[in-house]
């Protein structure tokens, strides 16, 4: 394949992520995952999160998915949402679309300004959520909770790279929430457990 840049079509793009994915962040073995349960695969997605092409081809396709919605920000649980905010929010401004990042932790900090949610993030904002991978929806919906009780976020969409296929789509959206997948576990190749 040739190589990825601001010419490249979004269909190309995503094409590359996913055979990216496949080669460089599907793994084999006995895993635990963040959710508790054990696998048999894991997908190590800070293989694509940290590497340049991988992550510039990520912004790229979530950008075009944001393509017609009103949203200001981009983020969602660190420390997995955190490189994808920050690309998408910075090719952004590239693409006419201006959005800000934020981050949620785990919990709040006891030191400098205590916040929970770090990042330029009006009071009310519209926010599309972002997830690495998603099992469960665990994670996901502690982001969520706490936008929306510490910023009275409006939930736009959540949008993860992977979807193991193991229950988030349907915690998500059983909670009210628009959810789009831009790969499941499938489409690279590897049955759900």
């Amino acid at each position: 394949m040739e190589p990825v840049g601001p010419a490249s079509d979004v269909a190309s793009l995503r094409l590359r992520l996913r055979d990216l994915l496949i080669e460089r962040a599907i793994k084999h073995g006995h895993f635990v995952l963040a959710s508790g349960q054990t696998s048999s695969y894991y997908v190590d997605k800070s293989q694509i999160t940290l590497m340049g092409e991988g992550l510039y081809c990520l912004a790229r396709v979530i950008l075009d998915q944001l393509e017609g919605m009103e949203v200001e920000a981009v983020g969602g649980l660190t420390i997995g949402a955190d490189p994808i905010a920050g690309a998408v929010a910075a090719l952004s401004v590239a693409h006419g679309q201006r959005l800000d990042a934020f981050i949620v932790r785990k919990e709040r900090k006891d030191r400098g300004t205590g916040e929970r949610i770090e990042g330029p993030l009006a009071h009310g904002a519209r926010v599309v959520v972002l997830e690495d991978v998603i099992t469960t929806g665990g994670s996901t919906m502690l982001a969520i909770e706490a936008l929306r009780e510490e910023k009275d976020a409006q939930i736009v969409q959540v949008i993860a790279m992977v979807d193991r296929l193991q229950g988030g789509r349907e915690t998500v959206a059983g909670a009210g929430y628009d959810f789009t997948a831009l790969f499941t576990v499938e489409d690279l190749g590897v049955k759900p457990e």
